[in-house]
């Protein structure tokens, strides 16, 4: 529908020149979705800001800028409402033209961006030699799903996973691999280290309480930052073993990545301190080389320090994120660069781009942003944990998940009577169970903390992943019934829209455009999953009031091509979205 804000926007300007004078060509006509279908389609607030600029009342400038407004071709007569505002209302045959037109292309209408950027998308980031926790979950599918829209919009994509491969606590899990393992660092053969977990439990306690293992752990990091081969082949062990670990993970969650963790950058950091320097920016204080930043103080509201190299040499986060910043607009060539973490690390990111800033390594070209999220809680509103007080493992997240659903499936088969394989089940239950939780997070308002429920997500009913999978699987459910090759209804497939409910779904049908540009924009795909489970509601209202199947033609056709623009529309949103569509359930 943006063709049509558009034509609606070139018109006003017409009538904004022709009732009062050239200076008012660039006005904003100020057009929104009208908030109530009886007050139309859309809404111009234009008469209302235009008031003190001509010194009249709204309805007097709402009725000059009407005689002067010709959308006669594609809108019914326009209202002047209120004190002034302007409803338009489409004409269903445009709509239905507008509908043909989405019909024709697997893109449904949607156009590649016409200026395609280079944008990188920074998301899930777990660290080596811990397992993946529901702390990974939002960071991974919210990533993920920007991606995919920025890349169905045309955005060329690099999708990084910026993992935690290297620091300190290598030097404590090396050292504990030469005791529990010592021949894996001596043999070439594979490394099977068990639970991940547990090993690093057992190394950061070794830690905590044996000071001699405390101090080889601090002498191991020093052999492996200057490069000592058996350090460097256990820490290449541990890496490969996590990154085993992550890909089964990624696999469920069909999520694809290019791993380029920290120690990629350290070959980069000493030029980041070398150059803060000649740039004036350093502060040396306490030993550490730091950047004092502007509106971020500390207790006693002095100004806080950046520490971009530490008093004993070493460097931290913000000398790594700094040199990463710089790799992706120089080397990478980034026109966005887009980190997609939890909220918690919002002044991290704030502190860090403005350094760079400062700096001027960031052009005006270049958009950074910081993509935020808040909490997976539990039903007692806290974090949310294992019931010993553990952190919840992703795997066992979505296992459970799966096990539920699949429970809830034979129940269901079995009071329909219907018999279905075991892959039949095996399946269906893998992809609900999965898409039930990534749906359930994506629905949120990114921002925001939310409740973790198995029930609320699994049930069939609502805005959930199992509501939006019904409704495909239905529409399929109708060709099969009907022996109809959705497919191959082609030109044919002539849609009118002269019900009230075929009116409301055309409509809806023609936002998607809308919806994915606002999430290209905002990165907030909540946005879409609201579309989709509206989309859901309005289809559904159609099929129980519109005869299709049993309908005259050319009803008949009209409103299988408006199920099966449904049906398509569902598949590429919940695509967008990392969830795949089942033709039966």
């Amino acid at each position: 529908m943006s063709s049509t804000i558009e034509q609606l926007k070139a018109r006003f300007s017409q009538a904004f020149v022709a009732a009062f004078g050239a200076e008012l060509a660039d006005t904003d006509p100020i057009l929104v979705p009208a908030s109530n279908p009886k007050f139309g389609d859309y809404q111009s607030n234009a008469p209302l800001s235009l008031t003190k600029k001509l010194g009249q009342p709204p309805r007097a400038i709402a009725e000059q800028i009407v005689q002067q407004l010709n959308v006669s071709d594609f809108c019914a007569p326009p209202i002047i409402a209120g004190p002034g505002f302007i409803n338009l209302t489409l004409k269903p045959e445009y709509l239905a033209a507008q509908l043909r037109s989405m019909q024709a292309g697997e893109r449904l209408g949607i156009e590649p961006v016409k200026q395609p950027q280079k944008v990188v998308v920074d998301f899930s980031s777990p660290n080596i030699a811990k397992e993946m926790h529901v702390g990974h979950l939002r960071s991974t599918i919210i990533g993920d799903s920007v991606a995919r829209t920025l890349e169905f919009r045309g955005h060329d994509v690099l999708r990084l996973n910026h993992v935690g491969d290297w620091g300190t606590q290598f030097g404590m899990l090396i050292t504990y691999l030469r005791e529990a393992c010592p021949e894996a660092l001596t043999t070439s053969n594979a490394l099977e280290l068990g639970d991940l977990v547990a090993f690093y439990k057992r190394a950061k306690q070794r830690f905590d309480e044996d000071e001699a293992f405390k101090e080889a752990s601090r002498q191991e990091v020093v052999r492996l930052q200057a490069g000592a081969e058996d350090s460097v082949r256990a820490w290449q062990l541990l890496c490969e073993q996590s990154r085993q670990e992550f890909q089964t993970i990624y696999d469920r969650l069909d999520i694809h990545l290019t791993e380029r963790g920290e120690s990629f950058y350290n070959p980069l950091l000493a030029a980041v301190v070398e150059d803060l320097n000649k740039l004036g920016l350093l502060v040396e204080d306490q030993g550490a080389k730091c950047v004092f930043l502007e509106g971020f103080t500390n207790k006693d509201g002095q100004p806080l320090p950046l520490i971009v190299q530490k008093s004993d040499g070493g460097y931290n986060y913000a000398t790594t994120d700094l040199a990463a910043l710089r790799y992706r607009i120089q080397q990478d060539e980034a026109d966005r660069i887009i980190y997609v973490t939890d909220a918690g690390q919002s002044n991290h990111f704030a502190q860090f781009f403005q350094v760079a800033k400062r700096a001027g390594w960031i052009p005006e070209t270049v958009e950074v942003v910081h993509v935020p999220f808040g909490l997976v809680q539990g039903e007692d509103g806290k974090r949310l944990k294992t019931r010993s007080g553990d952190t919840i493992r992703l795997k066992d997240l979505l296992d459970e998940a799966i096990v539920r659903f699949r429970d809830y499936l034979e129940a269901d088969l079995k009071e329909k009577g219907r018999e279905e394989s075991e892959d039949f089940k095996a399946h269906v239950a893998e992809v609900v169970g999965i898409s039930a939780i990534k749906y359930a997070d994506l629905s949120q308002n990114r921002n925001s903390n939310y409740i973790f429920s198995y029930d609320k997500m699994l049930a069939p009913i609502g805005n959930t992943a199992p509501y939006m999978l019904y409704a495909y699987a239905r529409i399929q459910s109708i060709s099969r019934r009907g022996e109809i090759d959705f497919a191959h209804l082609g030109e044919t497939a002539k849609i009118s829209l002269k019900n009230e409910k075929e009116l409301v779904l055309g409509k809806h049908l023609l936002q998607l455009n809308n919806t994915i540009e606002a999430v290209e924009q905002d990165l907030l795909p909540n946005r879409l999953c609201l579309y989709l489970y509206e989309l859901g509601q309005k289809f559904n209202q159609f099929y129980e009031e519109c005869e299709v199947l049993k309908a005259e033609e050319p009803s008949r056709t009209s409103r299988l091509a408006l199920c099966d623009l449904t049906a398509r529309t569902l598949k590429l949103g919940l695509s967008l979205l990392g969830i795949s569509v089942l033709e039966r359930m």
